[in-house]
């Protein structure tokens, strides 16, 4: 059921000079901030993981495509309405009305990329853009670029602002995330009518140097051993959750525990060559079982497999004027017994079955840093509208990649893109979804998720106000070519999410 958001002060429209509404109290009982980066440590290590390996993350990322396509029968006439008086919030730099006028639609410095690891833990992006927000440190995009509807997490993991990423550039630096802020509704229902999310960020930094800093000589670290797979994938798990570790390209590899000899069949066991030393595996009854492989050797030629089925051998008859005995007087290299019946020499090697363990191992990135300051004095940031009339012109800018149902492919992604069109009303209950706005747009929906919709938009000053952000895209003529982009209308409600974020300071990472 849709809450009413009680609003005092009040603006007339557009038009009105920079009057925003404040939230009742109660508006915080619709908000749910969830942390991205808790500490300084923490965000260093997530630029770290974009930035470091010659920024392999942030070149292998790929649009995200989770929840991007809507049906096109479930674009249907109804929509939203306003639940109090429209209000807005200045851009950054326009808190005082200009005239100025371009016949040229210039792009935004505002709008980039968001960068994070998806519930298949590969990295991704949507689109972001910055906002107005008392420390210039708030980034807007859909609700779904910042919580993981897939695996139900609470927040996708290691997520970064870049505005105006191109191919690794990064031409205002990276912005850590450190606090999302999503309605309620959305973060527990997972409500599409407020698909939308607020970042606070760190300040900005850029590469001073890098590289990898490990334990070992190839770049490896191990970050343990352990009994099952299920435990080490957990490991892995809470390294990447941490992010001080700053932990990279973690992997699982299958290890002999040379403790404990098992039966053959027994599960995560593995049969393996073996010495006099691992099948004793108490070192003090190595002289016994010296003895025991002796003669066991010498009555089972052939492949024979001792009673308790942990281990065995197989003996060969060898022409070799090998001598007989061990190869080796040392217990942990003795993997060969030779021996003589009647003319004939024998060589024995012994085989052991044991338990498998799983050892994580990775690398350690090393960044060295430097702090280029906030986003919005780098940037800039959009005001913000809400409770506007449908039917009102807007800009929508993003990055939109993948193709069309027809197999058409329009859009690379790696450029901001812009369409224009009229806000109208729909919904998608297939998305939970009963109060939309929508505009023709031709934008595909991978990495175009996110993208800002802007009212009133100048081009002089490359500032307008941040109406909605795309949730998804639909064919809704049924010529398998995208035609329509779909966003939450922003009420009340919004603007009190918003508020949440805009004034709370973020602070440096470095």
């Amino acid at each position: 059921m849709k809450r009413t958001l009680t609003l005092g002060g009040m603006a007339a429209g557009l038009l009105a000079t920079a009057v925003v509404a404040t939230p009742a109290a109660n508006a915080a009982n619709d908000v749910s901030a969830n942390s991205l980066a808790k500490t300084n440590l923490a965000a260093q290590q997530v630029a770290a993981f974009w930035y470091g390996e010659d920024a392999a993350n942030l070149i292998n990322a790929t649009p995200y495509g989770v929840e991007t396509k809507v049906v096109a029968k479930h674009i249907s006439k109804g929509g939203p309405s306003a639940d109090s008086k429209p209000g807005v919030v200045p851009a950054i730099g326009d808190e005082k009305k200009s005239a100025a006028k371009s016949k040229n639609v210039n792009l935004p410095k505002t709008t980039g990329k968001v960068f994070f690891l998806g519930a298949d833990g590969k990295p991704h992006w949507c689109t972001g853009t910055s906002v107005q927000s008392a420390y210039h440190n708030v980034v807007a995009t859909a609700g779904h670029c910042v919580y993981d509807t897939e695996s139900n997490a609470a927040t996708l993991d290691k997520w970064v602002f870049i505005p105006g990423y191109y191919q690794t550039k990064t031409p205002w630096g990276i912005y850590v995330g450190k606090t999302a802020y999503t309605h309620y509704d959305y973060d527990v229902y997972e409500d599409g009518d407020r698909d939308y999310a607020f970042v606070t960020v760190y300040n900005g930094v850029k590469v001073e140097s890098r590289g990898v800093s490990s334990s070992s000589t190839d770049g490896g670290k191990d970050w343990g051993t352990f009994e099952t797979r299920a435990e080490a994938e957990k490991k892995i798990k809470d390294l990447q959750d941490a992010k001080e570790t700053g932990a990279s390209k973690l992997e699982i590899t299958p290890v002999v525990d040379w403790a404990h000899k098992v039966a053959l069949g027994t599960p995560d066991s593995q049969k393996v060559a073996a010495s006099v030393a691992q099948l004793a595996v108490d070192p003090a009854t190595i002289g016994t079982a010296r003895t025991t492989l002796e003669n066991w050797a010498k009555g089972h030629l052939g492949a024979s497999t001792y009673t308790d089925n942990t281990w065995g051998s197989v003996v060969t008859e060898t022409y070799r004027n090998s001598a007989t005995g061990w190869n080796s007087n040392n217990a942990t290299k003795q993997t060969t017994f030779v021996f003589a019946q009647g003319n004939k020499k024998y060589k024995a090697t012994f085989w052991g079955n044991f338990d498998t363990d799983y050892q994580v191992t990775g690398k350690v990135l090393s960044i060295g840093l430097s702090d280029v300051g906030r986003l919005g004095d780098n940037v800039g940031g959009q005001g913000l509208a809400y409770n506007q009339k449908l039917g009102q012109p807007v800009f929508v800018f993003g990055y939109p990649s993948g193709v069309h149902p027809d197999g058409n492919n329009a859009f690379t992604g790696h450029t901001l893109k812009w369409t224009y069109g009229k806000t109208f009303a729909a919904k998608a209950p297939a998305i939970k979804a009963e109060e939309l706005q929508a505009v023709k747009s031709s934008f595909t929906g991978e990495g175009a998720l996110g993208s800002s919709w802007l009212l009133k938009y100048n081009n002089g000053r490359r500032l307008g106000y941040l109406n909605g952000v795309t949730i998804g895209v639909s064919d809704t003529d049924g010529n398998d070519r995208y035609d329509t982009s779909v966003s939450p209308y922003f009420d009340g409600e919004t603007y009190g999410v918003y508020k949440a974020a805009a004034n709370l300071w973020s602070g440096k990472i470095v």
